[in-house]
């Protein structure tokens, strides 16, 4: 190899390298965590929410603090007792200017509890987002426990086809020699083509839910997406005792937080009422300059007079009734969030012990009488309706456990939904 033909080698290697050291971007679904993760940087409707908390988490300061003082500039005398004809505006030319800075102070106890309304409001606020984020994730989780029961559902009857396909030249060639009548073969080719059709139904259902898993995690809608590869274990049923959840339910649901701050906001606001009988003040204070000098100094207090004290009781009444609504919309939260709770535990538990149930004795149960059902068909001693009604019942074995541990996985993610955590 001369010089110039290493150095055409050298320069190819350098040009091809970095596309070779480029990593494929893979697409996110294989597994829920990173479905998750992509969600919670991309979702605009959680982004809303977040920056809304944000935004109210800001509000609480502001609340609390002392109003701007003013400044208030008094001309005093500007044609000087008639000595001037023509009005002059400059301090140093008229009788005097009183310069009067005013501070506005609020009634003991008023601005601690501004300020405590703006942190209630602001947890509502953070509440709202966390439960937008509990329902979101919920969401994620559901469909992609559908997406694998539909990937899985269609690979089953692609198998079944396999397999009735198989059988088809099983029958031919007994229906050659004569052992079995032509409705067999017919029947076989009539029960493939059931399968085609389902096949279809089930490719649709699954771009369905690719679809709402791209919208979830704004994607475009034909946006690759990896194969669903595993779903999350279930906890054990130690960690599924009622009151142990009802506990956490209690401590963490968002939405029970964000009513619960609701109801401190109320509480505060009612304080804020009662504490409105009182008056505010005013203090002020005011140099006056009389010609390049400032000789004086007065010093100002001013108070309002709280004389409309019906139209403070409607608005005590007021706040006592929005008190009462935000309390009684807690409780009803709370009741609706128990009872939803105690469904999904029982649910769970159901799906589990369905799944249990197929696994270990109606899938064997199936396959052993399928397989009986074929060696005896092969001999002639059943007929291929026999033999059908085996493969039948192995498939809708294989189709409810998959629906058990779709279900199972449903509920457990409506649990963590209402607990505001993962289990």
């Amino acid at each position: 190899m001369n010089f110039y033909q290493s150095a055409l080698l050298f320069s190819l290697a350098l040009g091809l390298s970095p596309a070779c050291a480029e990593p494929a971007t893979q697409a996110p679904g294989a597994s829920i965590e990173s479905l998750l993760a992509v969600a919670r940087r991309e979702n605009p409707e959680y982004a809303v929410t977040r920056f809304e908390a944000e935004a109210a988490a800001e509000r609480v300061y502001p609340a609390g603090a002392l109003p701007d003082p003013t400044l208030r500039t008094e001309l005093q005398n500007i044609t000087n007792d008639g000595s001037n004809a023509n009005p002059n505006v400059l301090p140093s030319r008229v009788g005097s200017t009183k310069y009067t800075v005013i501070q506005p102070l609020p009634f003991w106890g008023k601005r601690d509890l501004k300020r405590e309304t703006a942190e209630a409001e602001a947890n509502q606020a953070r509440g709202r987002s966390e439960a937008s984020w509990a329902e979101l994730s919920a969401r994620i989780k559901t469909t992609y426990a559908q997406l694998y029961q539909a990937f899985h559902n269609e690979a089953l009857t692609r198998e079944i086809a396999a397999l009735l396909k198989g059988l088809e030249s099983i029958t031919r060639t007994r229906y050659a020699n004569g052992l079995i009548p032509q409705q067999d073969a017919i029947r076989v080719q009539l029960e493939q083509t059931g399968l085609q059709g389902e096949l279809v139904v089930w490719e649709t259902e699954r771009h369905h839910l690719q679809s709402r898993l791209n919208a979830l995690l704004r994607r475009p809608a034909h946006a690759p997406l990896a194969e669903p590869q595993r779903l999350r274990p279930l906890p054990p049923a130690a960690r599924l005792d009622y009151a142990t959840l009802d506990q956490r339910l209690q401590a963490r649901n968002p939405l029970l937080f964000a009513e619960t701050a609701r109801v401190t906001a109320a509480e505060k606001s009612r304080e804020l009422a009662y504490r409105n009988r009182y008056p505010d003040f005013s203090v002020g204070v005011s140099p006056i300059q009389t010609g390049s000098r400032v000789n004086q100094w007065d010093l100002m207090v001013e108070i309002n007079i709280p004389l409309q004290q019906e139209s403070r009781r409607s608005q005590e009444r007021e706040a006592q009734s929005m008190l009462s609504a935000a309390q009684s919309r807690q409780q009803a939260t709370q009741n609706q969030l128990q009872a939803d709770l105690a469904e999904n535990i029982a649910a769970l538990d159901a799906a589990q012990r369905i799944e249990k149930l197929v696994r270990g004795s109606l899938l064997p149960q199936a396959q052993m009488t399928f397989e009986a059902a074929l060696a005896a068909y092969e001999n002639g001693k059943v007929d291929f309706a026999t033999l059908l009604d085996a493969q039948r019942q192995i498939r809708k074995a294989r189709l409810d456990e998959l629906k058990a541990q779709t279900d199972a996985q449903v509920r457990l993610a409506e649990i963590e939904r209402l607990l505001g955590e993962d289990l």
